[in-house]
């Protein structure tokens, strides 16, 4: 059984994938577009800055960022 999806902000979540090595590139309107610069493996992330992330958005931006619930909870 998998761990519970914490509830997020888009910022708080922007703050953690940089802990992973994401870096913002660019910005429009509310949605902040991330990259990470030395694994070309990993997705382009794009992440709107909402008050709260629904759970299905926030499992799809962990998965494409190769991130499990564990480590996203390990680093909160």
């Amino acid at each position: 059984m998998s761990p519970k999806l914490p509830v997020l902000s888009g910022d708080e979540l922007i703050k953690v994938l940089e802990k992973f090595g994401y870096v913002a590139v660019r910005q429009k309107g509310s949605h902040i577009r991330l990259r990470h610069p030395s694994d070309a493996q990993r997705k382009p992330l794009t992440i709107p800055r909402h008050n709260s992330l629904k759970p299905g958005l926030l499992h799809r931006i962990l998965r494409d960022a190769r991130v499990t619930v564990e480590e996203l909870t390990a680093v909160l």
